[in-house]
């Protein structure tokens, strides 16, 4: 059974720039498409980013367009997510979820899409 532990997350102040691994152990990431999505109290999970298990198509919400890059490294079993000139606003629990799909499909924000999750990494961004 596939497991996700995110890591990376932190106090930083806006402007500054923080990277979130998400690594999994228990499978292989290499065929799965990986979210990335965030929290803050009392709001539903929102999509952050996105990659397909090909590492073609990737995803941005509008609000980090620009800002944030997801990217894979199948050698490591680890997805990253990057992110610079984070604001305030960024601030939330992310979390990192995966599942099955085939190499080539789009990924996208629906929760629903995926079976795995991790557990969180806090990210704090102070003004």
């Amino acid at each position: 059974q596939l497991q996700l532990v995110e890591s990376g997350g932190g106090l930083v102040q806006s402007g500054g720039s923080l990277r979130l691994s998400c690594e999994a152990s228990g499978d292989t990431l290499e065929y799965h498409s990986v979210g990335w999505f965030r929290q803050t109290p009392g709001k539903e999970h929102e999509g952050v980013s996105c990659i397909s298990a090909s590492g073609g198509n990737t995803n941005y919400a509008d609000s980090v367009k620009g800002r944030f890059t997801i990217s894979r490294d199948n050698a490591k079993n680890t997805i990253y997510l990057q992110m610079n000139s984070l604001k305030p606003e960024d601030t939330a629990v992310y979390y990192c979820a995966a599942d099955l799909k085939p190499p080539f499909s789009q990924c996208g924000f629906s929760q629903g899409e995926y079976n795995y999750w991790g557990q969180g990494a806090q990210v704090t961004v102070s003004s």
